[in-house]
């Protein structure tokens, strides 16, 4: 892997980068104490951060996708991929689907196997990830622990490459070995 040169990472949201794992207005979110510091250490490396997530939500009115992105600009991200749709309507873009994976890679000219994804949850952000043959890393707060134990059969085919404490441990594990 030391080969690669890492061209933008997907981030999780709830779970990931704060919050229970749970849906959490963005107006009430809160980031986890070393969050700002793990995107920083991506930023700070010429790595373009992307907020990957399903906010399912949003179609039920209870956010707006303006306020999810004003969340992720505040944060430092340089953009942000929101399924907005509830799972049921079958998009594309609703993880584990590659969808917004794909919109990334057309807007920002990417080679999807030179990215990664941090995420909480093997049966979403794992999936997708391997589904474009990005770098997986799993971080064990939010659903993590669970995804990882409980609910591993629900992606028993594939391996995370590294499995994180959080969102820091994440950021620096890939700027160590990728």
């Amino acid at each position: 892997m030391n080969s690669k040169k890492i061209e933008a990472v997907f981030i999780d949201r709830d779970g990931t980068i704060g919050g229970t794992g749970h849906f959490i207005h963005p107006k009430d979110f809160t980031p986890y104490p070393f969050s700002k510091t793990a995107l920083k250490l991506l930023k700070d490396n010429n790595i373009k951060i992307f907020a990957c997530t399903n906010q399912h939500r949003i179609s039920k009115g209870e956010a707006t996708i303006s306020e999810f992105y004003n969340e992720f600009k505040l944060l430092g991200f340089d953009d942000a991929f929101i399924c907005p749709h509830n799972p049921s309507e079958g998009c594309d873009c609703h993880k584990p689907n590659p969808g917004l994976l794909l919109e990334a890679s057309k807007k920002y000219n990417l080679d999807l196997m030179k990215t990664a994804f941090i995420g909480d949850v093997g049966s979403t952000d794992m999936l997708a990830a391997h589904s474009v043959g990005a770098i997986k890393v799993l971080v064990l707060t939010g659903w993590g622990n669970g995804s990882l134990h409980h609910h591993r059969h629900t992606w028993s085919n594939v391996v995370p490459d590294y499995i994180a404490e959080n969102l820091l441990d994440a950021a620096k594990w890939l700027m160590d070995n990728v």
